[in-house]
């Protein structure tokens, strides 16, 4: 697998914080983000203090000093042939990728995680398997012995899809962390989305006071400590803000006093948030490893 570098910069290894395009989706009327053109949307993520965007127009991004990142559905062993050239050509730093549907059996699972790993040295471009839902990441156990036959492997780390999916507290969360060390170890990407036990995506406040905030925070700060036991000068690891619109059942709705279904929160201040908590995460496990 190739790693995520800046090649030619001696600067120590960096958080980078992104926001994933989808982020501005649909923004409700009452949101204090952007809610018009690509380019209003893309100056107020630059404007704002992100990094770079996931999904983002390469034009716009190149214009306005903003690192790229693609992400892509992968089914079979071939998907990516016509997407790599392009993601190559046109700048992007890196993919992250949804692969298979998670009801393959070990053989194809191989077969599709050798095609992801060869794929991204053949184009020189990091490639990061996402723990998602309906994927053969799907569930914690599949994904850790995955790190067994794979050491290589390299992931997009998006909690929430088993922090709900899988009810991480149930149980005892402190030994799921533990199962999972090997998977926070190989995380260079995030999406940054937090969950509760029953939901996927919630609006979080302040983000104080939360058991599940902090469950959340202690995941990041693992996944930035497993970055950082490896990395060289110059690498980097991504946290792309990923909150997502309620008409893909994302962000919750409710109705409010008039009887209007709206969503529970401002996506965009959330993603404001974010930024903090993410960087906050990311000094704490500077602090562990120092």
């Amino acid at each position: 697998m190739i790693k995520n570098t800046n090649d030619g910069t001696d600067k120590a290894p960096y958080l980078r914080v992104d926001m994933n395009y989808g982020g501005c989706n649909d923004l409700p009327p009452f949101s204090s983000g952007p809610k018009g053109d690509d380019q209003e949307k893309h100056a107020a993520i630059s404007e704002a203090g992100f990094g770079g965007i996931q999904d983002g127009d390469p034009a716009l991004c190149k214009a306005l000093g903003l690192a790229l990142t693609a992400h892509a559905r992968m089914n079979q062993v071939g998907d990516l042939d016509a997407l790599l050239p392009k993601w190559k050509d046109g700048g992007y730093n890196c993919a992250t990728l949804h692969v298979g549907w998670g009801m393959e059996s070990d053989d194809e699972v191989n077969r599709l995680v050798e095609y992801v790993l060869n794929s991204s040295v053949k184009y020189d471009l990091p490639i990061y398997i996402e723990t998602h839902r309906a994927t053969i990441t799907q569930d914690m156990w599949r994904t850790v012995e995955l790190t067994k036959r794979f050491p290589e492997i390299r992931f997009n780390g998006d909690f929430s899809h088993w922090y709900t999916g899988q009810e991480m507290v149930y149980g005892g969360i402190e030994n799921k962390w533990e199962f999972i060390q090997p998977v926070f170890d190989r995380v260079r990407f995030m999406h940054g989305r937090i969950g509760n036990p029953g939901n996927i995506q919630v609006d979080v406040g302040d983000g104080q006071g939360q058991s599940y905030v902090d469950h959340f925070k202690e995941m990041w700060t693992r996944a930035f400590q497993g970055f950082l036991r490896s990395a060289d000068t110059g690498d980097y690891i991504c946290f792309a803000v990923e909150l997502l619109q309620a008409d893909i059942f994302y962000a919750r709705t409710f109705r409010n006093s008039q009887g209007v279904t709206q969503e529970e929160g401002d996506r965009w201040q959330q993603a404001l948030l974010y930024k903090e908590l993410a960087a906050a995460c990311w000094e704490e496990a500077l602090k562990r490893e120092g």
